[in-house]
């Protein structure tokens, strides 16, 4: 197995220069808890759902200079566990005071990892509980698993103001099997999370455990390919890109990265050495929400819709890249750092992996009359963190490239969710993974916010469909067709979904900034796999999570539009985000503007995800239409003589 290399820093700068957008260092989060701690005396019930950098303005990261004095802040969640009210705070970390304090009325933040285990403790604790599980052959609580779900929205009264979670279990033969391929089905149990109690254990009825094992690690698996041979990736020169911090330079690229509690990876000031410049292209990049909307209609499945992003916070959930191959090369990797519920300083060793692949062939021509032949390797960098999310595994991965793309991706992996069956039942709303286990319908959707930035602030986004002229004068033989595009000018025309019949895609312009051809300079989105939710539009999850109605938004610049689903989707009724900020109807034509795209990927589960998923792939690309004024990677050298190269 090839070996993951950490390269030091190769800027000669100092490591300790600092940038208006650099994540909170952890003094900074231990001066930032410790100055609200002090000056609003909260007691030993509070929990720090998110402490994180608050971004200054634009003006001030864009017009920042090198040993410029910074004004940083940190904004804080805050929640109370005794009166169940939640808080937002801003500190200045200069001054160590509070610069403002805030109640925030009828909301719960973000599930937090401290909940999930101290969640489990309690509902293994619980008496009705272990009776319920005792009526399923369970004795030993220490085997169960307990994933605290989040409850959604559902009108019921005696969840109104409560903080909850409803606790979805399995049951392990020993303490290092696969519990997933044992749910113990129709036992919910309801926590309150903020009292850590269970106030109520739904049962709907006994399902007997599944009776085969899902175990898939190395000491359960013992007839391993021996085939393989070793492949090694190396580079005896050292990396092609430079690190200072957080910042990046490769290729003509250059870009800062951060990371938060609750988008995980965030990519900042994106841009590509041109013509002598550096010239920008996306000013913020982040995974926004996703939602994962499941297909059962029955009692214990319905309220199975997890906001990964929202709800629980995809960065705290984020894997530490020190063992087995998540990366593979010479790596560079950056740490990330954020607080526990409780506010102490949390590192996340190894929270982003950067690295260089081979990417196959970047051009090739054969001059046929001469035998001569010119080809091109494409090498791509890649930035990615990846996360668990319970069952889940999901990698998420920007990718960019010498011709000026950028491509960002999601990689889908891990278990996926199971439930139990009766003997013969052939399950209509998911697929048999095993004897007597089911693995039920859902659905994957993700959003991501481009706060674009294409040669300048004001950009416009036009749509681009591809159409067939008419047969008649100007198509008498029948084969004309052209590209259309059409200006979005308001936030309610922006609203669009794919068409790949017409080739759809969009594009982000400049109107201010022609190239050599005269043409407006410009980025296009070009979508990947997509599809739309089959949740009915009265659906709690559609009212909660309207953003995936519609796979793209544009919306004038408000740095406090960061979410598509709102502010706080944990247990909302919905109606925030992006279906009530574009209600406005706001100009989006020559201005900021931020672009939100949606995908979303279909899983009918089949026996091939069991026992653990092979990944799949999901993303959109960004690419360059008229921004240069040619092929930018025409001057990418060939490879080394040395190399064993197929041409």
């Amino acid at each position: 197995m090839t070996t993951a290399h950490q390269l030091p820093d190769t800027f000669t700068k100092s490591a300790s220069a600092r940038h208006p957008l650099d994540p909170l260092t952890p003094e900074e989060i231990t001066v930032a808890v410790a100055t609200v701690k002090a000056e609003y005396d909260l007691g030993e019930k509070v929990r720090f759902p998110m402490v994180v950098l608050k971004e200054p303005p634009k003006s001030v990261v864009l017009n920042f200079e090198e040993g410029d004095s910074i004004e940083r802040e940190a904004f804080i969640g805050i929640l109370n566990n005794e009166d169940g009210l939640t808080y937002e705070a801003v500190v200045s970390l200069n001054t160590e005071t509070v610069k403002s304090w805030q109640q925030i009325s009828d909301v719960q933040p973000s599930i937090m990892l401290d909940e999930f285990i101290e969640c489990e403790a309690a509902v293994k604790a619980s008496p009705e509980f272990q009776k319920a599980i005792k009526k399923r052959g369970i004795t030993d609580p220490s085997l169960v698993m307990v994933d605290p779900w989040s409850a959604g929205y559902y009108a019921i009264e005696d969840e109104k103001g409560l903080r909850l979670s409803r606790a979805l279990c399995w049951v392990r033969s020993s303490p290092t099997d696969n519990g997933y391929a044992r749910p113990i089905e129709g036992v919910i149990p309801v926590v309150d999370l903020n009292k850590m109690e269970v106030i109520r254990v739904e049962d709907y009825g006994v399902v007997p455990l599944p009776p085969n094992s899902g175990n898939y690690s190395t000491e359960f698996i013992k007839d391993l390919r021996s085939d393989i041979k070793p492949l090694e990736i190396t580079q005896p020169e050292g990396t092609s890109f430079e690190v200072q911090g957080n910042f990046i330079k490769w290729q003509k690229w250059q870009f800062r990265i951060g990371f938060t509690p609750r988008e995980g990876l965030v990519l900042y000031t994106v841009g590509y050495e041109d013509q002598g410049r550096v010239r920008p292209i996306v000013y913020r990049a982040s995974l926004a929400d996703m939602v994962v909307p499941y297909g059962d209609p029955r009692p214990q499945h319905y309220r199975k819709n997890a906001f990964d992003v929202g709800e629980y916070g995809v960065g705290t959930l984020a894997n530490s890249l020190t063992l087995g191959c998540d990366c593979l090369g010479e790596i560079r990797y950056f740490d990330a750092y954020m607080t526990s519920s409780r506010g102490q300083v949390v590192k996340i060793e190894n929270a982003i992996c950067m690295h260089e692949e081979d990417f196959g062939i970047l051009w090739k021509h054969v001059d046929w009359r001469t035998d001569h032949t010119e080809v091109r390797r494409s090498r791509r960098l890649v930035v990615s963190f990846i996360a668990t999310v319970g069952n889940y595994e999901y990698g998420f991965f920007w990718y960019f490239y010498q011709d000026g793309t950028i491509q960002y991706e999601v990689k889908l992996t891990g278990i996926v969710n199971t439930a139990a069956a009766m003997p013969n039942e052939v399950p209509k709303y998911g697929t048999l993974i095993a004897p007597q286990l089911n693995a039920p319908i859902h659905q994957h959707f993700f959003n991501v916010r481009l706060d674009m930035c294409v040669d300048g602030e004001n950009n416009s986004v036009y749509e681009v469909n591809t159409q067939a002229e008419p047969l008649g004068p100007d198509n008498p033989y029948g084969n004309a067709f052209y590209a259309e595009s059409k200006l979005l000018s308001t936030e309610s025309e922006a609203q669009r979904i794919i068409d790949p019949f017409t080739g759809r895609y969009w594009k982000i312009i400049n109107p201010a900034v022609h190239n050599s051809l005269g043409q407006p300079v410009s980025y296009k989105l070009m979508p990947g796999e997509n599809i739309l939710p089959f949740a009915h539009p009265e659906s709690s999850v559609i009212k909660r999570a309207g953003f995936m109605t519609k796979h793209l938004w544009v919306t004038p610049y408000n740095p406090d539009e960061l979410y598509a689903a709102g502010d706080y989707p944990n247990q909302h009724p919905g109606d925030a985000g992006l279906p009530i900020w574009t209600k406005a109807n706001r100009a989006i034509e020559n201005t900021d503007v931020v672009v939100w795209y949606t995908f979303g990927h279909n899983h009918v589960t089949r026996p091939e995800d069991w026992p653990v998923m092979p990944v799949s792939y999901i993303g959109f690309m960004l690419k360059p239409v008229g921004f240069f004024d040619k092929s930018p990677a025409i001057d990418v050298p060939p490879s080394a003589a040395k190399h064993k190269c197929c041409s």
